[in-house]
């Protein structure tokens, strides 16, 4: 019986033996097969600068340039309004109608007095006139004469602030027609037809002016760094090209004109401000866009081919050769993409060479075998044969 288990134990140990040997031998085999596989076929580009027009992003925000609120400059009921909410108005078009009977009234009574004033100064200066002839040939004391100037004074002094009160009650009547002090947009009527109104009852609507309309956006205190640098002057006007949220771009081209005179410390931008012609209104007061502005002069950057890009969750990289040759992962910074080339502006300079093509079968840190421009040739030569069969 022990020598049966005996027997049992030996074959089993002999088993292991077996399966571990067979093991070590097909891992020794695939290593060496790895060992002699040929290094991937690659094609590698040197890496080149180019002069460009730096361009940078930012979100932005519509301003009209004017924005008005309009207000009852008298008090009065609201008896029209000549508009409807959204409508486009000009400059001096009426907006609404304040009744005017009672301001009508007082003008015409202001200017009545005028009348009556100047027809008793005229008679006051004829009076005057035979005063000043009478007093030479003493046909009439001076007392007389001085009483007879002092009443055309008075008249004529009546007649000043006759004329400022008609003038004053004119204002008043030209009022009660609320006109548009700007070009724009009207918006929504707070105060309807038929309330009573005063200068201090608040708006009774909006106006924002559509053309031309500004655009202000925050730059990364960064980016207006390195743009200020570009241009060796921060106060440079500068082309700004403007997207809708659609990413469709609006057809005319802003200048950027303004910029703040300080770097907001909550969260480390300057705010700059474009203005575009609008002239089919299509750019809203308080529309959401992207801007992009564009440095006026031109600066060396680093060209990558598209293909040599890839990207992961940290970013974009390339297959760069260190100095032994040898492919290694490198992130990157691009910006805009010209033809068929991404603009670099971080991680690449001058004279680094990077993988084009043959990327899929290559490992960081091994061997690459890079082709020549015969074996390039070659392969497409070969390629093409393929096609046509």
């Amino acid at each position: 019986m022990k020598k049966k288990i005996l027997l049992v134990l030996i074959i089993v140990l002999a088993a292991i033996a077996l399966r571990y040997t067979i093991s070590s031998v097909g891992g020794f085999l695939k290593s060496k097969a790895y060992s002699v596989q040929s290094p991937p076929n690659v094609v590698v580009e040197t890496i080149k600068s180019d002069e460009i027009i730096r361009s940078f992003e930012a979100p932005g925000r519509v301003v009209s340039k004017y924005q008005v609120s309009i207000m009852a400059r008298i008090s009065g009921y609201l008896q029209k309004s000549f508009f409807k909410e959204g409508d486009y108005v000009k400059a001096g078009d009426t907006l609404f109608l304040i009744e005017p009977t009672e301001y009508q009234n007082a003008s015409d009574v202001a200017g009545a007095n005028i009348q009556n004033i100047k027809a008793q100064l005229a008679y006051a200066n004829k009076q005057l006139i035979r005063a000043e002839e009478l007093v030479k040939q003493d046909y009439i004391a001076k007392s007389k004469y001085d009483e007879i100037l002092a009443n055309r004074d008075a008249l004529q002094a009546q007649l000043t602030a006759a004329q400022s009160n008609y003038q004053d009650s004119t204002r008043n009547l030209n009022y009660t027609s609320v006109k548009a002090p700007v070009d724009g947009r009207i918006g929504i009527i707070d105060v309807t037809v038929g309330n009573y109104v005063t200068p201090s009852s608040g708006s009774l609507t909006t106006i924002n002016s559509t053309n031309p309309i500004y655009v202000t956006f925050p730059l990364s205190s960064d980016d207006y760094t390195e743009i200020s640098n570009i241009d060796s002057n921060s106060n440079e006007k500068r082309k700004v090209e403007l997207y809708f949220t659609n990413g469709k771009k609006y057809d005319l081209e802003g200048v950027q004109d303004f910029l703040d005179n300080k770097v907001d410390q909550t969260t480390g931008t300057v705010t700059l401000r474009a203005t575009f012609q609008n002239p089919e209104n299509r750019l809203l007061h308080g529309e959401f866009v992207n801007i992009k502005v564009f440095a006026n002069k031109p600066v060396k950057l680093p060209m990558v081919p598209v293909v040599a890009v890839q990207e992961n969750q940290e970013g974009k990289y390339v297959y760069k050769l260190d100095k032994d040759g040898l492919p290694q992962l490198s992130y990157i910074k691009v910006q805009d993409q010209v033809n068929d080339n991404w603009i670099v502006t971080d991680g690449l300079k001058d004279g680094d060479k990077v993988i084009t093509e043959g990327i899929l079968k290559v490992t960081p840190g091994k061997p690459v075998h890079i082709l020549s421009g015969k074996e390039i040739n070659l392969l497409k030569n070969k390629s093409a044969v393929k096609k046509q069969k």
